[in-house]
């Protein structure tokens, strides 16, 4: 572990944890990392912890130095005597309107009960409508909280470590690239994958100098997801925020440019919400890239983990929903594989986290990770598909010679631009050699590879390709296999039986297949279509 790493030791790290704290107890969590296990995670925030310690020792140092007294605040406090008075009145009716396990049902209950109190109180305390809210919102809260410290209950029947009935499916709609969707209770995520060519990576502007990034996640939250109706403006806080740690939680397993040469883009919809829908997203994504054939390294889920304290008690709950996040003291969220973690985002309403606390979320959040990937997610989709979609773009990537890149290109660009236009394709060329082609036609994409690899490589003796008539003259046609190399197909190699006249067979602008059977001292190329066309046939019925 190394404390306070360096922008390099971060790069090839697997794991990267911010801690904060105070002396005594971890107020925050936030961490990357390539799968790497609980307990090694844990020791990494304890190692921060020590070291946090030194610093508030050092800071308090200087306080009982030079310090000033704190000024005091005092907030503002609910009426003790209002609070118990709505309590007797309406405690009843408020369990009542809590108890099930949708939250629909739940606000169509709670909205008389809320309409009564006002009706009985708002006589009584006419210049405190506002504290009642308070107290309304606090009865709620002492509800939930009394049943899961007292009880072990949970407003929806569940088990303080089940989770809410699960389900999820691939492949829903056929003409994107690739689809998810992850339902978790009234949490429904859907999740679109498409896939771009390396050159449409988003450009990422700084000081520094310029970046791409190739693997991107939208997050959005429509106000229909929680029953409001509202403008849709630009991605806020919890928008960006919520996307960030799901692209954090999936960038581990994400492939090498090198091993599938795609930009991806991920899009996050969520349909329905009542809580944790930022782990439903990372749930939704993978299955998307599944169904997409991006070939990750493993598949990855999410799960939250909620906390009630009192005193020096406390207890742990997997996956909360809406109302355990408001009233409760926690949101845990790890995303993870099998092996290990990679990601962690934690907020807090309490003074800090134990040790204890940490260790248990984790336990919790990994056997509810490993249950969601194999009881649900896999059975969805057990393996990555083995094609991409029929809409998605094909790539090809090469390495050429730099010095051979000006040919590829040819004057002013001609060669390059007859190539794209003649197969219907997109080629870019990085400065170290590496040619990145792509279409929609994966015949056209592979033409097109056979092209550049012909100008940027001799050819071989054996090899067929692909090429147009350009000339005929009496004792044979010219064909070009390459912007800038042609061929003689003599007219004794154009059929297997005798050829009268070479136009019988081939005219200008004709494609044909052609194998190179001689490059003689002076360069030049002899062709044969008659052995070409034998060699494919063979090939077909072997």
């Amino acid at each position: 572990l190394v404390i306070n790493p360096t922008s390099e030791q971060r790069k090839v790290s697997d794991l990267d944890v911010t801690v904060v704290s105070t002396g005594k107890k971890v107020v925050m969590i936030e961490a990357g990392a390539n799968e790497v296990p609980e307990d090694v995670m844990l020791n990494a925030i304890i190692e921060g912890h020590k070291e946090i310690k030194k610093m508030v020792s050092f800071v308090s140092d200087i306080q009982a130095q030079i310090g000033k007294p704190k000024f005091t605040f005092e907030s503002k406090e609910v009426d003790h005597e209002m609070f118990d008075a709505i309590k007797d009145f309406a405690i009843e009716k408020v369990r009542f309107a809590l108890d099930t396990d949708d939250k629909n049902i739940r606000e169509a209950r709670l909205a008389p009960v809320v309409d009564e109190i006002h009706a009985k109180f708002d006589e009584l305390y006419p210049e405190q409508i506002a504290m009642i809210d308070e107290c309304i919102y606090k009865l709620q809260k002492f509800v939930v909280r009394r049943w899961l410290l007292d009880d072990g209950k949970r407003v929806d029947g569940r088990q303080i470590d089940e989770i809410r009935p699960l389900a999820a499916e691939a492949g829903l709609f056929p003409r994107v690239h690739g689809s998810g969707l992850f339902t978790r209770g009234q949490t429904q995520v859907l999740t679109i994958a498409t896939l771009g060519t390396v050159k449409e990576a988003q450009m990422l502007d700084g000081i520094d100098d310029e970046e791409f990034k190739r693997y991107m996640h939208h997050y959005n939250f429509p106000s229909y997801s929680v029953g409001e109706t509202k403008p849709s403006r630009g991605p806020g806080r919890r928008e960006i925020g919520h996307g960030a740690l799901a692209e954090r939680a999936l960038e581990p397993v994400i492939p090498s440019v090198e091993e599938f040469p795609y930009s991806i883009r991920l899009v996050s919809e969520v349909l329905s919400s009542n809580g944790s829908t930022s782990q439903g997203s990372i749930c939704g994504s993978t299955l998307a890239l599944m169904d997409a054939g991006v070939p990750i390294k493993a598949p990855v889920a999410g799960i939250s983990c909620g906390l009630i304290t009192e005193g020096d008690r406390w207890m742990t709950m997997v996956d909360i929903q809406g109302l355990e996040d408001f009233f409760g003291d926690m949101d845990f969220k790890v995303g993870g594989t099998h092996k290990g973690i990679t990601a962690i985002q934690v907020d807090i309403k309490v003074d800090g986290l134990t040790y204890d606390i940490i260790r248990d979320a984790f336990e919790k959040t990994r056997k509810a990770r490993i249950d969601i990937l194999d009881e649900v997610m896999l059975k969805a989709i057990p393996a990555v598909r083995d094609h991409l979609s029929k809409y998605a773009p094909k790539m090809l990537t090469t390495t050429i010679d730099v010095d051979k890149i000006r040919e590829v290109i040819g004057s002013g660009g001609k060669t390059i631009q007859k190539i794209c236009a003649e197969c219907n394709v997109k080629i870019d060329i990085d400065d170290d050699g590496k040619v990145f082609i792509s279409g929609v036609d994966a015949e056209n994409t592979a033409r097109a590879m056979d092209i550049v690899k012909t100008i940027a490589n001799p050819p071989e003796i054996g090899a067929i390709y692909k090429g147009k008539v350009t000339r005929i003259m009496s004792f044979g046609a010219f064909v070009e296999i390459a912007p800038g190399k042609e061929g003689l197909v003599h007219i004794s190699k154009l059929e297997d039986h005798r050829v009268e006249k070479v136009e019988d067979v081939v005219s200008v602008g004709d494609e044909i297949i052609v194998k190179v059977v001689e490059i003689d001292a002076q360069g030049r190329i002899n062709l044969s279509r008659k052995d070409a066309i034998a060699d494919m046939n063979a090939k077909k019925n072997s």
